[in-house]
């Protein structure tokens, strides 16, 4: 091999090195710059969760504080609801005592006050004041004796 040729292979050699050299060069700047966009859009997925996350925050904020505004408000009904119970209380007492003081003034009511013995109402129960209206019949009264039958009751009729 002459000189001529050596130096033709050499600069070949070196001409390959150089391309081989220049598309490595090339293929690792392609890699850096899909690595950077690849690092841009993960840091934008971070910053899309955080924000995301932030908003869950400020959610269970919200549910929490409207759970205590639900606590608060509970407990403004329940008050309010013990205080119309205690109202109802006073005007069905009210009522008791307009009954009573009614039952005085009627003519047609007996009342009388238990003394030291207790006393039975005809309905069986005890009370501490007796009321017999005076109206009232006695359903044994009401039924009618059958003057053709030898003072029988009326209230089963015979069959004939």
């Amino acid at each position: 091999m002459d000189s001529g040729q050596l130096i033709g292979i050499i600069i070949g050699v070196v001409v390959v090195l150089a391309i081989a050299a220049a598309a490595i060069m090339v293929s690792r700047r392609r890699k850096v710059a899909e690595d950077r966009n690849r690092a841009v859009e993960m840091r934008e997925k971070a910053r899309t969760d955080e924000i995301g996350a932030r908003e869950r925050e400020a959610k269970a904020a919200r549910a929490e504080a409207d759970a205590k505004q639900a606590e608060v408000e509970a407990e403004r009904l329940r008050e309010e609801a013990r205080d119309r119970q205690a109202e109802a209380e006073d005007v069905r007492a009210g009522a008791q005592e307009q009954l009573r003081k009614a039952d005085e003034v009627d003519p047609d009511v007996v009342t009388s006050e238990r003394g030291d013995v207790q006393a039975e109402t005809p309905g069986g129960a005890t009370g501490g004041e007796l009321r017999r209206d005076r109206s009232a019949r006695n359903p044994a009264e009401d039924q009618t004796v059958n003057p053709d039958n030898d003072g029988t009751r009326d209230d089963h009729p015979r069959n004939l």
